[in-house]
């Protein structure tokens, strides 16, 4: 919402004046900002985890994943980063590849790209032959006794390339993931809170009829200052408390991440700033596109609202 926005800095300042602590003394900034969360959500994605990074979020919800499947393994996408706790560098193709490589519980599917993909514009059905790649993936596991615990994903993969993934990709896979037992997954860290414009969350993009079983914010939830978030349904969060050891985070959901959190939330709203998003981007699309035309150079140019990628070749 733009740096050191004076809603912000004063949402956070009156706070921090007014009381900050560990978030075991309950405070109604928690709720208060847990229920404005929820409105923009799938009514099913109603439980709400606080912490401090999106790396925290991601890495929670591996643990989440597999509490409630009682399984291990991850399919991530190739080019994937998810944050850089040892969990998560794990599950990260983009990083694990440079350091001690593949784990035997880490699948690698491709990334549903159709400029420079396996399967591109000119496929008949590139939803469905990116979606069976996963499909593939599941059977190969099982016949090697393994079990999926969770794709994991971003909900636009960002470090993989600016790319969109095809409409109805989303829904496909889930289906091959669930018969396997296994969750959905959407990492919403750098693309959520109204960037992609038409929607808030850019999982939304897939469809009205497409809802991930978790989904994880970060980075622009708490405009500079270190707040995420882990939402869930009822039944996943079930099985996690079911453990008998409760989820604790010192600082996580405290008074003035969650009031820093409310300030975000008032200020995309009352400046419009999902339109903005959207205008902006049209905008940007339009000039790169005639750039496109007159440049060799500039091979693609895709995006959705403020989330743009041009693909440069030789």
């Amino acid at each position: 919402v733009g740096h050191c926005h004076p809603d912000i800095v004063k949402a956070a300042h009156e706070q921090n004046q007014l009381l900050n602590t560990n978030s075991r003394y309950l405070h109604d900034n928690l709720v208060d900002y847990a229920e404005r969360l929820s409105k923009t959500l799938p009514e099913k994605l109603c439980i709400f985890y606080f912490l401090n990074s999106g790396s925290e979020a991601n890495d929670l919800a591996l643990r989440l994943a597999r509490q409630y499947t009682k399984h291990e393994d991850v399919i991530v996408l190739d080019h994937a980063y998810h944050g850089h706790l040892t969990s998560l560098i794990d599950i990260s193709p983009y990083k694990f590849r440079n350091l001690e490589g593949q784990k035997e519980w880490v699948h690698v599917a491709p990334v549903p790209d159709t400029y420079r993909g396996l399967y591109r514009e000119d496929h008949e059905d590139s939803v469905t032959a990116y979606a069976d790649e996963v499909k593939n993936i599941i059977e190969h596991a099982h016949k090697r006794g393994r079990k999926i615990a969770a794709f994991f994903v971003e909900s636009l993969p960002s470090v993989g390339g600016q790319i969109i993934p095809p409409a109805g990709y989303f829904q496909k896979v889930a289906e091959h993931v669930h018969k396997a037992g296994g969750v959905f997954i959407a990492d919403e860290i750098q693309v959520g809170f109204g960037r992609v414009g038409k929607h808030f969350w850019a999982f939304q993009l897939q469809g009205e009829d497409f809802i991930p079983d978790i989904v994880t914010m970060g980075k622009p939830i708490g405009n500079g200052h270190p707040l995420a978030c882990v939402a869930t349904t009822e039944e996943i969060a079930e099985a996690f408390a079911a453990t008998g050891i409760e989820y604790f985070n010192t600082f996580g959901g405290n008074p003035v991440s969650c009031a820093t959190g409310l300030a975000v939330l008032d200020v995309i709203e009352k400046e419009h700033l999902q339109a903005h998003a959207t205008e902006v981007g049209n905008f940007l699309m339009k000039i790169l596109k005639e750039q496109q035309i007159k440049h060799p150079i500039i091979g693609d140019v895709r995006g959705c609202g403020l989330f743009i990628g041009v693909d440069l070749i030789k």
